[in-house]
């Protein structure tokens, strides 16, 4: 029988099977173990009572949770950076830990059940043996938070693994899965859940009888790495040139990464280890630390709000109706289908309904040709959307999407024919990406059970879904929209109904201004170019090929009736507007501000097209009182000053609950370089007073640079968005 040794808040000790020892983390305070200075407190403690029982002759590491250690936990972490001393002390107490585990005069091993992330894989670094659940997934993703493991994760991960193998996994920060782990030698068994606790006494048994040799691993991961030069050479430069062409000169981590490890390839792991903490409280103190720490608590926080508003609801999506094929209703089928969701996909036309399947062959086709998923999967996933002209299936129908055309007029007639065919438990959804949803719901018997489901073009890859509620929508159906949401993949964040919304509310000042900027004189080039450098993923002459210029003019004036204060069609003329006008509409015909041709493996290439120059050259204002030396700078405020007086304006109203949620949305839905945080956090990390004195500078050009006065009140006294 068990014995128990000692019980913690967060951690067990129990003598089990012949003087083995099992130390499992648990505990009823949370739901997921993670390294907290509690925890590594316990755990020190436990240590001490490990280190004094005799006739011990091996120790296992396991969780009574479905994960093993997640990692540390980030907000107590982000507090703690804002100190050296503290952060010095809690990573002193860790280290010591763990050193104590790699020091125990009898074997140790991890018995990893769900993730062992960052703290939590470092842990199992520190242990002899790993042995990992088939369902597990293991990694040291720190750098995608902007810092570096700091527990001996580049220490001991390259002398377990090798050097190549372990700046992979450091420099990417990708989880792995057990036969990733198990290929690379980061583990050294992989069981069934099962077997996990038997196996992994099996190995300390072994080890402990002296068949295993774990005198050997801790002296290879205690000394300096054993590695050829010329390999060693190698491993860096590769590192270095995945960096530069895959991550960029934006994120600091995986290079300060690669240079302290080659840095330590000759070092004992003491000295190392010394070194890694002074690298990880440099990188602690940059704003992308900040930003992406942020981020990562943001992404925890709108989840939690998806999970609240889901249990509002009592019943469960069992069928989808998609009303409106085309590329858009086709993504949305697919990603209906992809998640095990029967799909109904209606529309008044047999060649809408073609082109709706033929987006769904074209995403499955790409997902088979890169191996994620079978053709037999891919056939089960295609059999479970039934389209159709027929709409007599409906009324089995949980969740009805309407995707079609963006116009006020036809959506509010099919989406009031569409309501008296279904039962009585179904809810219905627009995707429009701008028109009102009160006006939709003023022409419905039942607006309590209708909301706005925004989804992001293209649907499979975007991960945002706008739940946009109206007045009547009642919270039962706003639950269900976002629980299943959340079952999509998705990540909803719900704002109430405004012109626009959120998004593109959002979006559309920042169009706007690219606008006034090209009249003015400005290079739409030279504009991309800025916004580009900045992080954004395109500039804005870029994205409006991409969504469509005939589909940005037609948000237009939904937009600029709702807001004629601020926004409007520039001067006499929109550029954007101009180029519609003859008939450039972007990627979708080929040619916009750009023009587009099929690369070798049929994706729309770049190019540049002086007609375009012709066409806007009569319509560029040679104004004295409009000009402005172009130069990035006056180019990269001009752009986002009206985009994030907009988005303060939407907290300000109770468009969005906080500002988490509208950094996310705004990250999720438009790309928004994450290692900047979001606006609010961007305009926390300059300071209200230094934003408002910028957009003094342009306020000339009208009330799209006129901040509100609570960022006046904020700015003058120096309060943040982001406060705690």
């Amino acid at each position: 029988m068990n014995q128990i040794i000692f019980q913690g808040n967060f951690l067990k000790l129990i003598l089990i099977d012949d003087n083995f020892l099992e130390l499992s983390f648990g505990g009823k305070k949370r739901s997921v173990n993670v390294f907290n200075q509690k925890t590594i407190d316990e755990l020190l403690h436990a240590l001490s009572i490990v280190e004094n029982q005799s006739h011990t002759k091996g120790l296992i590491f396991a969780s009574t949770k479905s994960v093993f250690v997640a990692g540390a936990d980030i907000g107590e972490l982000n507090h703690k950076f804002k100190n050296n001393e503290e952060l010095e002390i809690f990573f002193g107490k860790a280290n010591k830990a763990f050193n104590i585990i790699e020091s125990l005069p009898y074997p140790s091993v991890a018995a990893i059940n769900g993730f062992a992330l960052g703290g939590g894989f470092e842990l199992c670094l520190a242990c002899d043996f790993r042995i990992m659940s088939s369902e597990a997934s293991v990694g040291l993703p720190e750098t995608k938070l902007g810092i570096i493991p700091g527990w001996g994760g580049t220490v001991r991960l390259p002398r377990l693994i090798g050097l190549g193998n372990a700046l992979s996994w450091i420099i990417s920060g990708e989880h792995k899965s057990p036969p990733q782990a198990l290929a690379d030698g980061a583990v050294d068994a992989v069981v069934k859940p099962k077997l996990l606790k038997e196996e992994s006494l099996a190995a300390l048994k072994s080890s402990a009888n002296g068949n295993l040799n774990y005198h050997e691993r801790r002296k290879q991961k205690q000394a300096p790495l054993t590695i050829d030069k010329t390999e060693e050479i190698e491993a860096i430069e590769f590192s270095r040139a995945f960096i530069s062409s895959k991550i960029g000169a934006n994120y600091p981590a995986p290079l300060a990464a690669l240079d302290m490890i080659s840095n330590t390839v000759k070092m004992s792991r003491d000295s190392a280890q010394k070194l890694e903490f002074e690298t990880f409280c440099k990188l602690a103190q940059t704003s992308e630390c900040r930003s992406l720490l942020g981020v990562f608590v943001s992404d925890q926080y709108i989840s939690s709000i998806a999970k609240k508003f889901g249990t509002n609801s009592s019943k469960i999506v069992k069928h989808v109706t998609v009303l409106g094929a085309g590329i858009m209703g086709g993504g949305i089928a697919y990603q209906n289908s992809l998640k095990g969701f029967p799909v109904l996909m209606t529309d008044i036309s047999d060649d809408s309904l073609v082109m709706g399947m033929k987006e769904v062959n074209k995403l499955l086709d790409k997902r088979v040709f890169n191996g994620r998923t079978s053709n037999q999967e891919a056939k089960n996933i295609i059999s479970r959307i039934t389209p159709t002209l027929d709409y007599q299936d409906m009324k089995k129908t949980s969740i009805v999407i309407e995707a079609v055309i963006e116009n006020k007029k036809i959506k509010s007639i099919v989406l009031a024919n569409i309501e008296k065919k279904l039962s009585i438990d179904a809810i219905l959804v627009s995707n429009t990406s701008t028109i009102s949803i009160d006006y939709l719901a003023s022409h419905l018997d039942q607006p309590d059970k209708f909301c706005g489901m925004h989804f992001f073009n293209p649907v499979h890859a975007m991960p945002l879904v706008e739940i946009i509620r109206g007045k009547k929508t009642s919270e039962e159906t706003i639950g269900l929209a976002t629980s299943h949401a959340v079952k999509l993949g998705k990540k909803p964040i719900i704002v109430n109904d405004c012109p626009g919304f959120l998004v593109n509310r959002v979006l559309f000042p920042a169009i706007f201004a690219f606008d006034m900027m090209v009249v003015d004189g400005a290079d739409f080039q030279q504009i991309d170019k800025v916004i580009e450098s900045w992080g954004w993923p395109m500039g804005p002459a870029y994205l409006m090929d991409i969504v469509g210029l005939d589909t940005a003019i037609s948000c237009f004036s939904s937009v600029t009736s709702g807001y004629p204060d601020r926004m409007k069609d520039v001067y006499d003329v929109s550029p954007t507007r101009l180029l519609f006008e003859a008939n450039r509409f972007g990627q979708k015909n080929q040619k916009g501000y750009y023009m587009y041709e099929s690369d070798a493996k049929g994706k729309p290439k770049k190019l540049m097209d002086d007609r375009v120059f012709k066409l806007l050259k009569p319509h560029i204002n040679q104004r004295s009182s409009y000009s402005t030396e172009f130069n990035d700078e006056s180019i990269f405020y001009r752009f986002m000053i009206p985009m994030c007086i907009e988005i303060a304006l939407c907290l300000e109203e109770g468009i969005v609950g906080s500002p988490s949620e509208a950094d996310m949305a705004i990250i999720y839905g438009l790309g928004f370089p994450v290692f900047r945080g979001g606006p609010f956090r961007w305009m926390d990390e300059i300071g209200l007073d230094t934003f408002c004195k910028l957009a003094d500078e342009f306020i000339y050009l009208g009330n799209l640079y006129k901040p509100t006065l609570k960022m006046r009140e904020m700015a003058k006294e120096s309060v943040k968005y982001y406060n705690s």
